[in-house]
């Protein structure tokens, strides 16, 4: 792969998520949880082309509007790892999550994975989260690190490189019956 086409898979993602950010209504310190397979990016099936420097120019666009944003991002590792969550340790702590002990590689964690724990001030991994908003990128199934009700979020930008991106973000739930008021910003 040409490193003109990484770049623009880079701007890609970055716009993507600043969309996201932006349909989201994400606030400072919420979590961003992105799920990539840098295989699909590139074109092939998920899981069989790992690719490094692709993920360094994805999780840069990604990271680079999560940061503008002052938003957490939080890099979901492939099953290899059973789908564990790299993130930054002050995020791990200000939401009370444990931390466990794995180092991801390309072939185990996730090249996108990777690239989140080799960026981050001070990486941590843990088994659990629960987003405020998601990206899926090449169906890597996040769902199950979102919130309990997930909304979908149509953006523009519909993939990155040959890579579908599914976006989401969440709500409050809603209680109570026919008489309850709901406050909309929830």
């Amino acid at each position: 792969m040409v490193m003109n086409d990484m770049m623009a898979m880079g701007d890609e993602a970055y716009k993507a998520a600043k969309e996201l950010l932006e349909e989201a209504k994400l606030k400072k310190g919420d979590l961003l949880v992105v799920g990539c397979s840098t295989s699909e990016v590139g074109g092939a099936t998920i899981g069989t082309f790992s690719s490094p420097e692709l993920a360094e120019m994805v999780f840069g666009g990604i990271y680079q509007a999560t940061e503008e944003a002052e938003v957490f991002l939080v890099a979901q590792c492939c099953e290899h790892l059973n789908r564990a969550l790299i993130l930054e340790r002050e995020a791990a702590e200000k939401y009370g999550y444990e931390i466990v002990n794995v180092v991801p590689q390309p072939k185990a964690g996730g090249s996108f994975a990777t690239a989140a724990y080799n960026s981050f001030e001070d990486p941590v991994a843990v088994e659990h989260v629960k987003a405020h908003a998601g990206m899926d990128i090449g169906d890597t199934l996040i769902g199950m690190h979102l919130r309990d009700v997930a909304v979908p979020v149509r953006i523009r930008t519909t993939e990155i490189g040959d890579a579908h991106v599914v976006c989401a973000r969440t709500r409050a739930k809603y209680i109570g019956g026919s008489r309850a008021i709901y406050v909309e910003e929830a």
